[in-house]
């Protein structure tokens, strides 16, 4: 199998994640849970892997990072933790469902939600964000990069519109986080969100959500801290504000592997490569009759997806020869992103993302547009 669908879940893991998630599964109790050896091993192993993120990040405290299990938690953890009724919200049509799900969640208790729509290319601007302000904005909630089209936006602009207008801004790092350089300081970003299976590297069912200090956050969910028993609110402070429940201590473990692995290679190694692939790609299917491309592809600065369909052909069906034909997985469909679709006029044929992953090779990638090619015949 060829696998081109790097932004749903990377597959192929770095060998030190695999090693660190059997060895964290022989060896780890519950963190926070008792005195004894393997208790204590998962609390240290699990502070060395958030003091990594919160290095990875450029956040000020280790405390400021709070575990979760995906992007979708941290989402709502952010927006139904800051917002309130009568409070506005500026987002953009790039969103995927778990920030727009959650805020029409919000919009029904009382939140005003304004939609920022995109241009052509499918991009949104920073000064699109500060026109929309209005005396009660609250905060600006956005995608770094689509899972649709790959554009990034200029999240280091939008956050200092919103710094400056004393409004909290809220990043969604899936499709970005562990290829892009993301600095929360210089970016003002005052709540990162991240999932750790896509460039991150890590397993399944990790994830997080960085607070700025002196951000208050309302927990999504109460219970176990295994500190203050005996209080009937959950504890208040950073991180376990956040975290109530067993930590996923074994993915935690390849987390932190993959954050090393990263640091290792370095994000601007993966990055290059990741684009190469991309580019490579692009130029080999662009000038295919019958093939239209979605997404701004006048700047390398992007996500390492190339979203196509060919003539009026469904994408499922596409999808479907890809992988029965030639052995090459993509996703095709909706891409839990309904407003882009809509912006772009692919509602009801879906279409056709291929995301690369600097584990591909240049020879999967020329099989890619010869299926392309010879699909689009």
């Amino acid at each position: 199998m060829i696998y081109f669908d790097n932004a749903a879940t990377t597959m192929h893991k770095p060998e030190p994640v695999i090693h660190a998630v059997a060895q964290a599964m022989n060896s780890l109790g519950n963190a926070g849970r008792g005195a004894h050896e393997a208790s204590l091993d998962a609390s240290r192993n699990i502070y060395g892997v958030r003091e990594r993120i919160a290095d990875f990040f450029h956040g000020e405290d280790p405390s400021r990072i709070a575990f979760t299990a995906n992007s979708t938690e941290s989402l709502n953890t952010a927006i139904k933790g800051i917002l309130n009724p009568g409070d506005h919200v500026v987002t953009t049509v790039l969103e995927h469902n778990s920030v727009l799900r959650p805020l029409y969640e919000m919009e029904e208790k009382g939140v005003e939600v304004t939609i920022l729509p995109c241009d052509e290319y499918g991009m949104v601007y920073p000064e699109q964000f500060a026109a929309a302000v209005r005396p009660n904005t609250k905060a600006f909630i956005c995608t770094h990069g689509s899972n649709l089209t790959g554009n990034v936006l200029d999240i280091k602009k939008t956050g200092k519109a919103a710094r400056d207008r004393g409004i909290l801004f809220v990043v969604d790092a899936s499709q970005t986080a562990g290829v892009f350089d993301i600095d929360v300081q210089k970016m003002n970003i005052d709540i990162l969100c991240f999932t750790g299976h896509k460039g991150l590297l890590g397993p399944q069912g990790t994830g997080g959500i960085y607070v700025r200090e002196g951000i208050s956050v309302r927990p999504l969910k109460s219970g176990g801290s295994g500190v203050k028993t005996f209080e009937k609110k959950h504890p208040a402070q950073m991180p376990v504000a956040l975290e109530a429940g067993t930590l996923n201590g074994h993915g935690l473990a390849g987390l932190g592997a993959a954050v090393n692995y990263l640091n290792q290679q370095g994000l601007s190694a993966i990055r290059k490569k990741e684009q190469d692939l991309m580019e490579q790609f692009y130029l080999g299917i662009r000038d295919i009759p019958g093939v239209k491309i979605y997404g701004d592809f006048r700047t390398r600065n992007r996500c390492a997806i190339v979203t196509l369909n060919i003539g009026d052909y469904d994408s499922g069906e596409v999808g479907d020869a890809l992988y029965a034909d030639y052995g090459i997985a993509t996703r095709t469909g909706a891409h839990c992103a309904p407003l882009m679709h809509q912006s772009l006029g692919t509602a009801e044929q879906g279409a056709v993302r291929f995301s690369f992953s600097h584990f591909n090779t240049e020879e999967e990638i020329q099989k890619g547009i010869e299926a392309v090619r010879e699909l689009a015949e």
